[in-house]
């Protein structure tokens, strides 16, 4: 889940317009130390508002290869250790992962 929300382009799909992290538009940007921030935080942002089962802890990201355009970027994060909402595993979602009362 994490590659295709970091593939994926900010409106690419209808129905979920903020799915994504729109790295692509820092295609071609000048490898600067801003830049890093500006992935770093496209990254953050990412993750948060659309993996809720993971804690990211980290991102780093470093500029391999500054000829050739290659950035890297190297994510630390870690399972949430308990079900969530989000989480859509038939039956089990609607049992667990809810602190409502039934």
């Amino acid at each position: 889940m994490i590659h295709l929300i970091l593939q994926t382009t900010l409106g690419e799909r209808p129905f979920s317009p903020q799915f994504g992290s729109g790295l692509q538009t820092f295609f071609f940007k000048e490898m600067r130390p801003t830049l890093q921030g500006e992935i770093r935080e496209a990254v953050k942002t990412a993750l948060l508002n659309n993996e809720p089962r993971i804690k990211v802890l980290a991102v780093e990201v470093t500029f391999s290869d500054i000829q050739n355009g290659l950035v890297e970027v190297t994510i630390n994060y870690m399972y949430n250790q308990t079900n969530t909402r989000h989480n859509y595993v038939y039956p089990f979602f609607i049992k667990e992962g809810t602190n409502l009362q039934r």
